[in-house]
């Protein structure tokens, strides 16, 4: 029977998930990286295949009998293939892929976050599953040192529950960050490889375009160049995906028979600043720059400081005149 817990986690309970599972279908060669990124990744997945030579048939194991598992941090901008290559990385190895949703189970979990952390590595190592935490640094995060409020205690809490179940954990675990430099410190030496996804070069821009297109079906105008949008567009393969599907749109929206439609090169090249422009809206305050105040002169701000220290000495120096007027008088009294 099922652990209700675990059935909780992954929504075989019908409760909202915190945990995805996902039967991976795309491979590596679904995945376009700078070549940099590509040898860092094989060499991630080379070291996986290798884990039973190694701790087994090499006897490694028995000298480590803990930290054995295999987690990696795969760092970069939003779009530049971090999910795609953790699925590509359990297809690989014929796997289920568990994905933590953090921002779901952060609403759902306050107060019980450290167990539930334990249940979803177990839940991993039950359904043989490599475990995937996206945006992991909003769970990863540097542990505080006052915690003197609720929200602190259990933060540091889960950190080190997270740490513990990653020492003991004999699996796969991939984290996938934005912001690397907000893990806490303790996890370097638990992550046994960091990969860093680089925004695409041009020529893997040209590949990203190309791939997002069904090769037979999609229809293509004749001056569709993909070439001069990788050069012209400097995208993630994220955005270059919604720009795809934008200009699919566009062209399918046009009047007349759906027979003789076509994706054309400026359909491409509207989505295209429209995803662009929209990445900016999204970098701009809600509320817009607060209007710069007027350069003030520093002479005049100077003058009113000595015409409040003269007043200041006046008042004080009449203050003074007056006590000992008042000492005087009670004096002769």
């Amino acid at each position: 029977m099922a652990n209700p817990l675990i059935s909780f986690l992954t929504g075989l309970g019908g409760s909202r998930r915190v945990v995805d599972t996902v039967i991976p279908e795309r491979t590596l060669a679904d995945v376009i990286l700078p070549p940099q990124t590509r040898r860092t990744v094989e060499q991630a997945l080379a070291e996986v295949r290798n884990h039973n030579l190694i701790f087994n048939r090499w006897g490694l194991g028995e000298r480590h009998p803990s930290g054995r598992g295999l987690a990696f941090n795969f760092a970069g901008l939003p779009g530049t293939g971090k999910t795609i290559c953790a699925e590509a990385i359990a297809y690989e190895l014929g796997q289920k892929l568990l994905v933590v949703n953090y921002a779901e189970a952060e609403s759902m979990w306050f107060g019980e976050t450290p167990k539930n952390i334990v249940a979803t590595f177990r839940a991993a190592a039950e359904q043989n599953a490599v475990l995937f935490f996206d945006e992991a640094d909003a769970i990863a995060m540097r542990r505080s040192s006052g915690a003197g409020l609720p929200h602190e205690r259990e933060s540091n809490l889960t950190v080190n529950i997270l740490l513990r179940e990653l020492e003991a954990f004999n699996g796969i675990v991939i984290f996938a960050t934005n912001l690397a430099a907000n893990f806490d410190p303790a996890f370097e030496r638990r992550i046994r490889s960091h990969v860093l996804f680089e925004m695409p070069g041009a020529e893997e821009r040209v590949k990203i375009w190309q791939l997002q297109l069904h090769p037979r079906k999609t229809p293509l105008a004749p001056d569709v160049d993909f070439k001069k949008l990788a050069e012209r567009y400097a995208m993630s393969g994220g955005d270059i995906k919604n720009a795809v599907i934008k200009a699919a749109a566009l062209a399918a929206s046009e009047p007349g028979p759906d027979l003789g439609k076509r994706i054309a090169q400026h359909h491409f090249e509207s989505a295209a600043e429209e995803v662009l422009s929209a990445k900016s809206v999204m970098q701009q305050s809600l509320f817009g720059e607060t209007p710069a105040a007027p350069p003030v002169q520093v002479h005049t701000v100077e003058s009113q400081w000595r015409i409040a220290l003269i007043v200041a000495l006046a008042l004080a120096g009449g203050a003074f005149v007056t006590a000992l007027g008042a000492v005087a008088l009670a004096l002769f009294r």
